[in-house]
């Protein structure tokens, strides 16, 4: 287990000032997160604050909760938290750092030291399960790369730990020399050079180099000497290091590619990588073939798919050790608000700690998190019993083993909830996953939540955190499942949601989700509904006005009605015109409750170069109507006039608010943001049966495809009723297989279509195919349509399965 340090000796590393009059207790765990509190009493909390958040709103909360130590930034009133120590520091984040700095040091085990563009967490994995049968290893949780993540990971060494496996991500210049200085690496593996974060490095040049700063301290350094730039680099600036720069071209590298179980580049590029170090720590070639040949692929990601009898299921069922117990629990409280939450747990292992300590954590993260039910399996966590409330006691089952679950599986007692399924590799618990998964259409579309993060970010560093940001998520979030994605983005800090109609707001609402809803088409038929579910209308005419205005004041007599209104600068489709302000104004004034939230326009081509004098007349034209309104209501309400293509191209008209539709969702419509968002949805399907077809047979109904070789044909389960639009037909579109573009044969059926895949000779049947995603973007497959990626995006039918994944 890690160190427990007496809060005096804390203060001493970070160079701290101590206020409050608590008594020098010992501290455990580090947290950095409210949400992720574990033991209170062992905490210390780290007030991080950002422009958007500052962890000094939370001290009353985790006070309350028991935590007893703080490091802040600023002065805090001591009287208010009796028996309390907060250490006040100029840099928060520097104070993680020198402490997890002074932790490692204690150590003297050997630590590998992970950088590069791609594959990091899947080769730190890997060599966690090629390694982990000799030695006991202590590893960063989940991608933890990041100058948070890496501090709190290497906190985890123990005195139990035997070697350390650590991975590290940087943006920007400077970054890898403090996280070099805490991981203090003895050997090194550079994965690759590519295009992430390319924006905050000049050229590909400084990024190797400053990434490869984390090796300042490393003896060994393991890389592909095919990635020429970072061998040249390398090279360069260790010269007196050892070099284990092996190529694909090398006799051994081909033998350790035999046994692979895989034959994608990337999987094989990272398997090297692990093959080569493990050599390197003096393991025998027979090992190394034998465990490369039973590796598994790593599932990087947390997924919320339908489970059975109406249940949410979150399969994290790869690993569990207790700081990714926390981070997937952290994913079942977003995905489940107002659902039971359930827990399938196996023994946590390799953890060094006593049953006793680790399983009262455990049980004091599970009462945090407000875990409904714990089905246990193993032997070892039976120990938590003693620990956990009556309530959750009462409710949990305990297994010996995943035999003895699945033996006496009964579906009708998982109904209607939201499973996390968390264990151990040796528990197999794929096999749960399979009882609780519900047997659906394998077509899948797959919703990555740390995109739509990502791309969310992008947005507020454009607009500064002084502007709010409304989320659309009208037509289901284009496509993509409006609970979960609504669930995230509140989670995320949105400030408003919209939707198309009122019903859509009230499935939110239902589905636990509270933050602000705009519905930009109300109808009369639901003017109840949008009052009871705190739903907030567009109003677009005086008619409808008037009659919200009627119907709020024969109900709810002396309450403030909320509107937001609709002003129409030259879309020509809603909204109050200019001279419609006279009679506006005049209603405004004779309803004085009427509370205008916000007043807003839609721009005709923001995206548009070519329109950008058009552009500017309706701005003109919403701030003289803005002026107006705002003059007689004696304030200026919220205003926003920008959609997701403005907000890059037009940053005059920011206003208060922002709307951000289209590139929440990865497509950048002004072309300015040079690849920085990321596409969150990817459609996926798998190929049902192969068949060789002979030179001139034909493929499909009407005989429309004819093959001119002897050829591979594969059908694959998806078709124009799921949304693969029959325009796709007979090359017109292709699918990605195996890294490869493959076109469609034949005309796409309704339930099916048909794939060339004659130049992928190892594609086998129940192999995935992409049909949009990172590799094959929505726009590209919109453009052979001839329409755009809004109808791509929302024409996915709604029998596809949405899955949301998170790292």
């Amino acid at each position: 287990m890690s160190l427990a340090y007496p809060v005096s000796e804390i203060a001493a590393i970070i160079g701290a000032t101590r206020l409050g009059n608590g008594p020098d207790g010992t501290v455990e765990h580090l947290v950095f997160d409210s949400r992720r509190l574990v033991n209170g009493p062992k905490s210390l909390f780290f007030t991080f604050s950002g422009p958007r958040n500052d962890g000094h709103r939370y001290l009353g909360e985790l006070y309350a909760q028991g935590v007893r130590h703080f490091v802040v930034s600023r002065a805090v009133e001591t009287e208010a938290f009796s028996g309390a120590v907060f250490l006040l520091v100029d840099d928060v984040l520097e104070a993680l750092q020198t402490l997890s700095a002074a932790h490692r040091k204690r150590f003297s085990l050997p630590v590998i030291g992970i950088t590069g563009s791609n594959g990091k967490t899947v080769v730190k994995e890997w060599l966690w399960q090629l390694l982990s049968p000799d030695l006991s290893v202590v590893r960063s949780p989940k991608s933890y790369n990041s100058q948070i993540g890496v501090p709190v990971s290497v906190w985890q060494i123990g005195p139990e730990h035997e070697l350390g496996i650590f991975e590290a991500g940087i943006s920007k210049k400077g970054e890898m020399a403090r996280l070099a200085g805490i991981i203090a690496c003895d050997i090194g593996i550079f994965t690759n050079i590519g295009d992430a974060h390319n924006e905050g490095f000049a050229d590909w040049a400084t990024k190797v180099r400053e990434k490869s700063d984390l090796f300042a301290a490393a003896r060994r350094l393991v890389y592909c000497r095919d990635h020429g730039l970072v061998a040249e680099i390398l090279a360069e600036r260790y010269p007196d290091r050892e070099h284990v720069a092996w190529s694909f071209e090398d006799p051994d590298a081909r033998v350790f590619l035999r046994e692979l179980p895989f034959s994608d580049r990337a999987s094989c590029e990272n398997a090297l990588h692990c093959a080569f170090l493990m050599r390197l720590l003096g393991h025998e070639d027979e090992t190394i073939v034998r465990r490369l040949s039973e590796l598994r692929p790593v599932e990087l990601r947390l997924e919320a798919k339908v489970g059975i009898n109406g249940c949410v299921l979150i399969n994290d069922a790869y690993s569990a050790d207790f700081l990714s117990l926390g981070i997937a629990l952290d994913f079942l409280v977003q995905q489940s608000p107002s659902r039971q939450r359930s827990l399938v747990l196996s023994d946590l292992r390799e953890t060094g700690r006593t049953p006793r300590q680790l399983y009262r954590d455990v049980a004091g993260l599970l009462a945090q998190k407000k875990v409904d039910r714990l089905v246990a399996i193993g032997e070892e966590i039976g120990a938590m019993r003693e620990f956990m409330d009556e309530g959750l006691l009462s409710r949990s089952e305990w297994h010996p083993d995943t035999d003895a679950f699945v033996g006496t599986f009964a579906p009708e007692r998982f109904r209607e909830e939201t499973i996390l399924v968390k264990g151990a590799r040796a528990f197999a618990f794929e096999r749960i996953v399979r009882l609780l998964e519900r047997k659906a259409h394998r077509t899948v579309l797959e919703i990555s939540l740390d995109a739509l993060g990502h791309n969310l970010q992008v947005f507020r560093g454009l607009v500064g955190p002084s502007v709010k940001v409304m989320c659309m998520v009208k037509a289901a979030g284009y496509g993509s499942g409006s609970h979960e994605v609504a669930h995230y983005l509140q989670y995320l800090g949105a400030d408003y949601l919209a939707v198309a109609y009122a019903d859509e707001g009230v499935e939110l609402r239902q589905a636990g989700v509270e933050t602000p809803i705009l519905v930009l088409n109300p109808e009369e038929n639901g003017f109840e509904a949008m009052v009871r579910y705190r739903l907030e209308p567009e109003m677009y005419s005086l008619p409808l006005l008037k009659n919200w205005t009627f119907f709020y004041e024969n109900h709810f007599s002396g309450k403030k009605i909320p509107v937001h209104l609709k002003l129409d600068t030259g879309m020509r489709r809603l909204g109050f015109e200019e001279s419609d302000l006279p009679d506006l104004l005049r209603w405004l004034k004779e309803h004085p409750l009427l509370e205008v939230n916000s007043l807003f326009s839609h721009l005709v081509a923001s995206d548009a170069p070519e329109h950008d004098g058009f552009t500017r007349l309706q701005a003109e034209r919403f701030e003289r109507m803005s002026g107006r309104i705002a003059e007689e209501l004696g304030r200026m309400p919220l205003r926003h006039l920008l959609n997701s293509g403005g907000i890059a191209r037009h940053p005059a008209y920011r206003y208060e608010m922002v709307r951000l539709g289209i590139g929440l969702y990865g497509v950048d419509g002004s072309s300015l943001l040079g690849g920085r968002l990321e596409p969150v949805s990817t459609l996926k399907a798998t190929i049902s049966q192969i068949k060789r077809v002979p030179k001139g047979e034909t493929i499909g109904y009407d005989r429309a495809g004819r093959v001119e070789r002897d050829s591979r044909i594969a059908t694959i389960g998806i078709g124009y009723a799921d949304g693969f639009d029959r325009r796709l037909s007979n090359g017109v579109g292709k699918v990605l297989l195996r890294g490869q573009r493959v076109p469609v044969v034949g005309n796409v059926c309704m339930d099916m279509a048909m794939i060339d895949i004659t130049d992928v000779p190892h594609a086998a049947e129940g192999d995935e195919v992409i049909v949009f995603g990172a590799d094959l973007p929505v726009q590209e497959v919109a453009g052979w349509l001839g329409t755009i990626p809004y109808e791509v995006l929302t024409g996915v039918s709604e029998r596809v399965s949405r899955v949301c994944v998170a790292d």
